[in-house]
C-alpha cells in the first residue's frame, strides 16, 4: 500500500501542511517582532488550558485555545519589555506547574498529557482537520488585515506611534493571532516544541533576506517543507514526526549561517 493509501497519514499531510502555512506566516511577524519568547511561553500555557479542561469535563482543545488567547491578551497589556519579559517568564513556569497540579488530580489522562507535550500528528482525526482549516482562515484573514500597520510598527514603532498607528491595540490583536496559531500548532508538534515550527522556518527566512514579500513565502514554503519531510521520515523510520520537525528546523537555520558566512568570506576575497 502506498502511504496515501492510509486515512491517518491523509489526516498528517492535511493538518501539517494547514499548519505549516499559518505557522510560517505568524511565525515570520513573530520574529521580525523580536516577541520570539512570549510564543514560546504561550505554547506552555496551552497545557495547563487543556489538562484543565479535561479535569471539568471539556475539550482538551477548547481549553488550550481558551487559555493562550486569554494569556495573549494579557502579554499585550504588560507594557514595559524588561517588566513584560519577567512576566511571561514566570507565566511559562507556573503554566506548567499548574498543568503537572491538574494531572495530579486526573492520572488517567497521563497518555493524554504526553500527546499534548510532544504532539501526535498521525492520530489526528477528519474533525480535527476541519477545525485546524477553519481556525487558520480565520488567523490569516486578522493577519492579512493588520500585516501592513503591523509591519510598520515593527520595524519603526517609535514613527509608527507618532503617527497615530495604534500600536498597542495592534500589539494585542498580534498576541491574540499567535495564541490561535500556537493552539494549532500543538496539535503537530506540541506545547515543548511549538517554537521549532514556528520560529526556525522565519528566522531561517530572514537570514537569507530581507524583503518582506520573499521572505514571508520563504517562511511558509519552509515550514510546509520541513512538516512535508518529516511525516515522510517519520513514516518510514517510525521515529516522531516531532524529532524530524526539530532536527530539520535546526538544520535549514543552521545552513542560512553558513550561506552568510560563506557570503562574507566571498566579499572579503573580492
Amino acid at each position: 500500500m502506498g502511504i496515501f493509501d492510509y486515512e491517518f497519514m491523509r489526516n498528517a499531510f492535511a493538518a501539517a501542511t494547514i499548519v505549516a502555512i499559518v505557522s510560517g506566516s505568524i511565525g515570520y511577524f513573530l520574529v521580525l517582532r523580536g516577541e520570539t519568547f512570549a510564543g514560546h511561553a504561550l505554547s506552555h500555557v496551552g497545557f495547563p488550558g487543556a489538562t484543565g479542561a479535561v479535569l471539568i469535563g471539556l475539550s482538551p482543545f477548547l481549553g488550550l485555545t481558551a487559555f493562550t488567547v486569554i494569556a495573549g491578551l494579557g502579554i499585550s497589556l504588560i507594557g514595559e519589555k524588561a517588566n513584560r519579559d519577567v512576566a511571561i517568564g514566570l507565566v511559562l513556569t507556573v503554566s506548567l506547574g499548574l498543568g503537572l497540579l491538574f494531572l495530579h488530580f486526573y492520572t488517567a489522562y497521563a497518555g493524554m498529557a504526553t500527546n499534548l507535550l510532544f504532539g501526535n500528528v498521525l492520530g489526528i482525526s477528519v474533525q480535527t482537520v476541519l477545525v485546524l482549516l477553519g481556525m487558520a482562515v480565520v488567523t490569516l484573514l486578522g493577519l492579512l488585515a493588520i500585516s501592513r500597520p503591523l509591519l510598520f510598527a515593527s520595524l519603526q514603532p517609535e514613527l509608527a506611534e507618532a503617527r497615530g498607528v495604534p500600536v498597542g491595540l495592534l500589539s494585542a490583536a498580534f498576541m491574540v493571532i499567535v495564541a490561535l496559531t500556537t493552539a494549532q500548532a500543538i496539535q503537530i508538534v506540541g506545547v515543548l516544541l511549538v517554537f521549532a515550527l514556528m520560529v526556525a522556518p522565519a528566522a531561517t527566512a530572514l537570514r537569507l533576506t530581507r524583503r518582506f514579500v520573499t521572505g514571508i513565502a520563504l517562511s511558509v514554503g519552509l515550514a510546509v517543507g520541513i512538516a512535508w519531510a518529516s511525516l515522510l521520515l517519520a513514516y518510514f523510520t517510525d521515529w516522531p514526526t516531532s524529532f524530524w520537525i526539530t532536527l530539520l528546523g535546526g538544520i535549514a537555520y543552521a545552513l542560512s549561517h553558513v550561506r552568510a558566512w560563506l557570503a562574507t568570506r566571498r566579499e572579503v576575497l573580492a
